[in-house]
């Protein structure tokens, strides 16, 4: 079972990427997506970090 949180975090990221896309279409370097949805992610109120190094075993 997935938390409310958990779900209210998806709609977010979701609906972050949605606008972005519908706001900026398609053929843009991945860069420019990356920091758009980055901005809106945060102005929905979400903590974020990009381009995190992860260690994989």
């Amino acid at each position: 079972m997935i938390s409310e949180r958990t779900e209210e975090i998806a709609r977010i990221i979701v609906n972050s990427a949605f606008k972005v896309h519908k706001e900026l279409g398609s053929g843009l370097l991945e860069r420019v997506y990356e920091v758009c949805l980055a901005h809106e992610i945060s102005t929905a109120g979400l903590e974020i970090k990009r381009q995190i190094d992860i260690p994989i075993v």
